[in-house]
């Protein structure tokens, strides 16, 4: 694998059952930042935090740390991306005091947002002049999964994630801005894995963590992959997100890979999915 792959989860929450694999000593984020080498910030969807706060944060982690930062709703879904320069310009204020270690802008749409360009394109332009990370765009509608959709988010140097579970044929890839160009930053290849069958609950199991980690070997140069586990209702997150971790360590032979097997041992599923 001729690049790094950056594996964590949504949140740094550390359970009992996964104590042993950080150390005892410091914050929940320290210990969490001590193995991991990114992680996806959710909180900032429901409600805003002062930048002391994400000044505190990016003061607990390693200098290569990096952060993701999820737009608040109240830009994405209850304001649909119009008219929210204001707003944007606020949240960037509070969470770029990250500094450097605030590497990606995620803003994941509300399932009934349909694609308009009329409305993507302006957004992503006050996206960029507010924020020199890269953008990433979770679309749950299906008109975001179009040529037309591909090209505005290419033009606008904005990845579209790749989810599971995928709702909608392509989902489950990468989409947008893949390419490196001669632009200064490159693109990031986003993976935002909710547990499957069941969202949030389900754990995925061995077969389905070894499949995809032989599918990140096979991407090309100069990517930059993000692995992020979202399954957090039950705490499959971070034990998957330490399982894959160590899957893709320089010292772990991957096997040839057998779809027969990972169909057999599929994804273990936990309790039902909340109402």
């Amino acid at each position: 694998m001729a690049f790094t792959v950056s594996v964590g989860a949504a949140g740094w929450s550390i359970r009992t059952r996964h104590a042993a694999a950080f150390p005892s000593e410091g914050s929940q984020l320290q210990r969490y930042a001590a193995v991991m080498d990114c992680v996806e910030i959710n909180s900032s969807f429901y409600r805003s935090h002062q930048p002391q706060t994400y000044e505190r944060w990016a003061d607990s982690t390693p200098r290569d740390f990096r952060f993701a930062v999820k737009c608040p709703k109240q830009i994405s879904h209850e304001l649909r991306l119009q008219g929210a320069q204001e707003l944007l310009a606020r949240f960037a204020g509070e969470a770029g005091a990250l500094g450097a270690k605030w590497a990606v802008l995620l803003v994941q749409l509300p399932p009934s947002l349909r694609f308009e360009a009329e409305v993507a394109g302006p957004f992503f332009e006050q996206a960029h002049a507010v924020f020199g990370g890269a953008i990433v765009c979770e679309p749950r509608h299906p008109t975001w999964f179009t040529p037309e959709a591909e090209h505005l988010m290419r033009d606008a140097q904005v990845s579209r994630a790749a989810v599971d579970p995928a709702r909608w044929p392509g989902a489950s890839e990468p989409g947008g801005w893949t390419h490196a160009t001669t632009a200064a930053r490159g693109p990031v290849l986003y993976f935002r894995w909710h547990g499957s069958p069941q969202m949030y609950w389900s754990s995925y199991g061995e077969a389905w963590l070894d499949e995809h980690a032989h599918m990140l070997a096979e991407l090309p140069e100069g990517v930059r992959p993000w692995c992020i586990f979202d399954n957090t209702a039950a705490g499959a997150a971070l034990e998957n997100a330490l399982q894959f971790k160590a899957l893709l360590a320089p010292d772990h032979h991957l096997q040839p890979f057998s779809r027969a097997a990972s169909t057999a041992k599929g994804t273990t599923a936990s309790r039902p999915a909340p109402a």
